[in-house]
Parts: structure tokens; C-alpha cells; sequence
């Protein structure tokens, strides 16, 4: 009896990878924090990427902030920490790490009650407390003025990044004039600027007329993106540009939302794998040059 359950907890063991485990991480492990959204209630999750090796004692930031999905795997299954973070976020954390940076990825939706994410054609069945528009701007806040209270980073050369809902998140941010704290937005007193991958550009109705950020950004678009319309993110910035916004757009044909996940799925997508290969340096060259910052060759 012994020996049959010893083969039945190794058959478990050596099946649970092909039921869809949630990968093991990239090392080194983030670090989990815990910070203050600028709702000035929210206690926040983070997971902090930092340089290895030798590097500056004070160093720009990264504000990583996820999508509808969160920031945790699929496979997850209930394990919400460091060792279970979605592929892509790790890749690009370690990314930005190795160009110097600290990076923080942000949890909003975890310590709301929500840390599985959400499915597709979700979206008008979230509740409040995550709106894209109104409160997630105030996590990423809540990053930045966290950041500026470090002795690591330097308090004036932060840059955000998001994908899809954060992404949405992202343009609302670089479009507030003020936040918590902060009477007046600015490149100095705010972000540097901000990488935005493949958001939904309704943004509650707010921005209609266009958004003039007070620090650039760059958006990254694939003409075949089956959860957002492509088409209105290009009208929207249009319209943003016609007003003076420093906010530019790469549109890849064929590429389709995520296209720059690294599972199975979208990187066997042509169209993404090519897009992913050119966004990513576009993406460290433009937060180089708004971090002052020298570009890693990769």
C-alpha cells in the first residue's frame, strides 16, 4: 500500500507539469512590496526587478502596470506570488533590470479580491474599484510617490509602461494635470514618459476629443488585435496629436493582441514574433532617451 501511493504522489508530481503548471520563474526572483495606491486606501502589491551585478547606486524606475488577465499565470491555480508571475512580465522586468532600472510591477487587481484577472468580454462586468480611467492612474501614482522615497532610484526619472487595460490606464495617467500630492503634473514632477502596448482607447468616454499627455508616449498596435479596435486607437491619436500631444503610434499588420506574450499561441503567430522583435529595442531606446539613460544593445 506504501509503494502504491509513493507511484501515485509521483505520477501526480510528474503529471501536474502537463496540465498546465504554472512555468517555474526566471531567476532571480522579484521581490513583493507592499505600498499605498494614491486612493489613500489601497494597500498594493508590488514585485520589484533590480539590476545584478555592479550599477549605480541610484537609478531610474520602470512602473509596470498589467492587464485584464493580471499579473499572475494562468496556471496559476490559487498561488498568487513572485514564483507565479505571468511569463511576460518577468521577461520584461528582467529586461528593463538589465538596462539599469528598477522595475516595479504593479498587482491592482489582487488586493482588490481579483488576483485570477479576468476573461475576455469581461469588461462590462468589472467592478468600479478597477476602473482603467479613474482609479488605476492612482495605483500607478501611488508607485511613483512610493519610488521617490527610495535611496535606490532617482526620484525624477520615471518612466510607466502597461498592456492592454493598463495600457488604457496608462494614457489616462499621462493625461491627468494633477494627482495626490502632486498640484501639477509634470516630466519632473511626474513620469518621463510612457510605453503603452495595445490598450482600449474608449477610455470611458473621457477622452473623445483627444489627450494632450504632459510627458511623450508611444503606443504599439497590431492591425489584427481581436479585443480592441485598432481603428479607434488611431483616431484617438490623431486627434491627440492635432492638439500637440507628444504621443506617436506603431501600428504592425498582422500582429494581434498580446503579440508580445512569449507563450506557444502568439508567438507562433508570425505577425507577432515580427512585432515583438521591433518593438522591444523601439521600447529601450525611447525609455533611454526620456530616462537619460544609455540604451543596452540587446
Amino acid at each position: 500500500m506504501i509503494r502504491l501511493l509513493a507511484l501515485i504522489a509521483l505520477s501526480a508530481f510528474l503529471i501536474t507539469p502537463l496540465m498546465g503548471a504554472a512555468p517555474p520563474p526566471i531567476p532571480p526572483l522579484s521581490e513583493r512590496v507592499t505600498f499605498l495606491s494614491a486612493d489613500g486606501a489601497t494597500m498594493l502589491v508590488g514585485y520589484i526587478f533590480r539590476p545584478q551585478g555592479p550599477h549605480a547606486a541610484r537609478m531610474p524606475a520602470v512602473v509596470m502596470m498589467h492587464g485584464r488577465a493580471g499579473v499572475y499565470s494562468s496556471a496559476a491555480d490559487g498561488d498568487y506570488s513572485a514564483m507565479t508571475l505571468s511569463r511576460r512580465h518577468q521577461e520584461w522586468g528582467h529586461l528593463w533590470a538589465q538596462q539599469g532600472y528598477l522595475a516595479i510591477l504593479v498587482d491592482g487587481f489582487g488586493p482588490r479580491g481579483y488576483p485570477q484577472g479576468f476573461l475576455r468580454f469581461s469588461y462590462f462586468s468589472r467592478p468600479e474599484t478597477l476602473n482603467e480611467v479613474t482609479v488605476r492612474p492612482l495605483d500607478a501614482y501611488g508607485a511613483l510617490a512610493w519610488l521617490r522615497k527610495r535611496n535606490d532610484v532617482i526620484p525624477d526619472r520615471i518612466a510607466l509602461q502597461g498592456w492592454s487595460n493598463g495600457g488604457s490606464a496608462a494614457l489616462a495617467t499621462m493625461a491627468s494635470v494633477s494627482a495626490p500630492g502632486v498640484p501639477s503634473l509634470t516630466p519632473v514632477t511626474g513620469f518621463r514618459g510612457a510605453l503603452v502596448f495595445y490598450p482600449a482607447c474608449g477610455l470611458k468616454g473621457q477622452f473623445d476629443g483627444g489627450l494632450v499627455p504632459y510627458a511623450p508616449v508611444r503606443v504599439f498596435q497590431g492591425s489584427a488585435d481581436e479585443e480592441i479596435s485598432p481603428r479607434h486607437c488611431g483616431e484617438l491619436i490623431d486627434r491627440s496629436r492635432a492638439r500637440g500631444g507628444d504621443i506617436q503610434i506603431t501600428t504592425y499588420p498582422g500582429a494581434t493582441h498580446d503579440f508580445d506574450d512569449p507563450g506557444k499561441d502568439r508567438r507562433d503567430v508570425p505577425a507577432n514574433a515580427a512585432a515583438t522583435k521591433d518593438a522591444m529595442p523601439r521600447a529601450i531606446a525611447f525609455f533611454a532617451s526620456v530616462l537619460n539613460a544609455q540604451a543596452v544593445p540587446k
